[in-house]
């Protein structure tokens, strides 16, 4: 069986964030320091908190959004959901204004306030919040009326992916790291989007069908039992959980027919992930795991193959591999 765990070291080092994981802290701090300044939102108790794939470790690179969300506590129950959205983009446009090219720095979303940052080439979503009457969720606005709310649980997910990671000695975070990049080098730019198959994954973990005893192990089953996930969502209408509110299902935008180029695209995976675990030749299973991870947010492939093998995944024929007895003959000698 072709394990290859230093090329799926390597190719998580080659997902991992870089720059960002400077840029985005910095970007998030001038969004909180804009909002903690405005003498309503104190009023409100504003007490904002870094949450989103990149606070779970989850993010791959290129990091393009943070999300912040931004705990009003003490926000009077008369303040519908429009007035905390007007009151956001007013004091975030008031304090980001507009890029070299004119255009608002701040955009109003369904349910956020998006602000740019051109220097990072990143975005920073602030989501206002209020207390759910359980006392220990949230509620945030959601697209609809002029005073809709969704309640959710955000910090709740980040304190299970911790557990989880824990509960698999590490596996967890970067099964989920290369299951994103898989989404990502598969299905581009189409829905779902990370956040699905995240969730796909935690379900499958959950489920006690996800292990192994190396990471190609983890991340072949989890591969295998997320499509099965996806093949279910698409077919069967059955949703996936959200783990931290109980009975609870995660909602997506996507289109029927990226939902089933989205299933035929992961059950194709499973079996190409399964084929390349089992080979001996690790050359094809190299350029299998290749062709499924694609190509990071730097346009480099992520997954390389093992030392004495081509690109095409054949052997080179005048390898010398370190601790190999036999050395082919040639003109030059050493030493």
């Amino acid at each position: 069986m072709a394990h290859l765990k230093q090329q799926f070291k390597d190719a998580l080092s080659s997902i991992e964030p870089s720059d960002d994981k400077t840029n985005a802290p910095e970007a998030h701090r001038l969004v909180r320091d804009a909002l903690e300044a405005d003498a309503k939102l104190t009023e409100y108790g504003v007490s904002p908190v870094l949450i989103g794939s990149y606070k779970r470790n989850v993010s791959i690179k290129r990091i393009k959004d943070v999300d912040v969300f931004v705990r009003l506590p003490d926000m009077p129950s008369d303040v519908t959901s429009k007035d905390i959205l007007d009151k956001f983009f007013a004091v975030l446009h008031a304090e980001f204004g507009t890029d070299s090219d004119g255009h608002r720095r701040t955009k109003r979303q369904d349910r956020s306030l998006q602000v740019s940052f051109p220097e990072y080439d990143l975005y920073v979503d602030a989501v206002p919040a209020r207390p759910h009457w359980d006392g220990e969720t949230w509620e945030i606005p959601q697209k609809g009326d002029e005073n809709e709310w969704v309640r959710t649980n955000p910090e709740g997910l980040t304190s299970l992916s911790s557990e989880m990671n824990a509960a698999h000695d590490g596996y967890y975070v970067p099964t989920v790291k290369l299951l994103r990049q898989t989404r990502r080098a598969q299905l581009g730019k189409k829905k779902p989007g990370g956040f699905f198959f995240e969730l796909a994954t935690y379900q499958a973990f959950a489920s006690g069908a996800v292990s192994g005893s190396d990471q190609a192990e983890y991340y072949v089953s989890a591969l295998t039992k997320v499509s099965k996930i996806l093949e279910n969502f698409v077919t069967y209408g059955i949703g996936v959980n959200d783990p931290t509110l109980a009975g609870a299902t995660i909602h997506i935008r996507a289109s029927d027919e990226e939902l089933e180029a989205a299933r035929t695209r992961f059950a194709d995976a499973a079996i190409s992930a399964d084929d390349a675990l089992a080979q001996e030749d690790e050359g094809k299973a190299a350029l299998a795991f290749q062709k499924l991870l694609g190509k990071n947010g730097d346009d480099k492939t992520v997954f390389p193959m093992p030392p004495g093998f081509n690109e095409d995944g054949s052997k080179r024929a005048s390898a010398i591999l370190a601790g190999a007895r036999v050395v082919p003959a040639g003109t030059r000698t050493f030493g």
